[in-house]
């Protein structure tokens, strides 16, 4: 007879993202009041992380200027009509190894039975560039 585990919840990581989701919610934030608060997050970001976050935002902007910069669980996200298509996780809001660039549903990644919609970051180069790049103009058909 083995013991079940019982499950300690949600860490403290996961419940201060739930709390700063729900603040997003409340707030009913200009375009301009979102894209500054998504530069505030960045700005609060470890270094690594930092410079991942500021790149991956000029270059969302430049390739697909139809989305709107705003945070969604306290992170960075960009959003079509209201849904957000993609977002970044710096590695030390959840203490993970690496980065994350995400693709909710909204995006147009579609490929076949199943496909990709996260993808780790750990530096920043021409290579992650043109990738991202891609990913974005795809994720915006």
């Amino acid at each position: 007879m083995s013991v079940a585990k019982k499950s300690s919840g949600f860490s403290a990581e996961e419940k201060a993202a739930m709390k700063e989701r729900a603040k997003e919610l409340k707030a009913s934030a200009s375009k301009a009041e979102a894209a500054s608060e998504v530069l505030s997050k960045i700005s609060e970001m470890e270094s690594a992380d930092r410079i991942i976050a500021e790149k991956l935002h000029a270059v969302i902007l430049a390739s697909a200027p139809e989305l709107d910069p705003k945070t969604w669980y306290g992170m960075q996200a960009y959003a079509r009509d209201g849904k957000t298509v993609c977002f970044f996780q710096d590695a030390s809001k959840f203490k993970a190894r690496y980065a994350t660039l995400g693709f909710n549903d909204s995006a147009q990644l579609d490929d076949g039975e199943m496909w990709p919609t996260a993808f780790a970051l750990t530096s920043w180069t021409p290579a992650v560039e043109k990738q991202v790049i891609a990913l974005v103009r795809k994720a915006m058909r």
